[in-house]
């Protein structure tokens, strides 16, 4: 068995937002075979708490744009690790850290993996986005 293209549809639909917002390791994997619950998991990183947030709310806007509510959702409080069930996918948007230390694909690592059909970016553009998310709020850009 292998996760329909309902299922894939949404996950792609839910990695381009988690994409607008600059996640980064932005991975789809088909569980459907190892796991009667769902068919994807979509997993994404952020480097920041408020960042991770973002990603989640533009999730949460794209998925309903396209007609689907989550059923449940856990973790936003901490925004650490956020997940959004929306039945056919399960979404996880992980603080940078977090995502390193679970290592999620390594435990699906017999999973296959989707592609999400996201554009390239070109080098350095998460790199530089997630140095300014970084800095604190007096740090003022000077270069307008």
């Amino acid at each position: 068995m292998t996760a329909t293209p309902e299922a894939i549809d949404l996950a792609r639909t839910a990695a381009r937002a988690a994409d607008d917002k600059l996640a980064h390791d932005i991975v789809a994997l088909d569980v459907s075979d190892q796991l009667g619950l769902t068919d994807v998991f979509v997993l994404a990183a952020a480097p920041t708490e408020r960042q991770v947030g973002a990603v989640v709310d533009e999730v949460l806007d794209a998925c309903r744009e396209a007609g689907v509510k989550p059923l449940r959702r856990e973790g936003e409080r901490q925004q650490r690790w956020v997940l959004l069930d929306f039945g056919d996918i399960i979404v996880h948007v992980q603080h940078a850290e977090e995502r390193e230390f679970y290592d999620l694909e390594r435990l699906w690592k017999d999973c296959e993996r989707i592609d999400l059909e996201l554009p390239e970016h070109p080098e350095g553009v998460r790199e530089a986005a997630e140095v300014v998310e970084q800095r604190p709020w007096w740090v003022v850009d000077d270069q307008d």
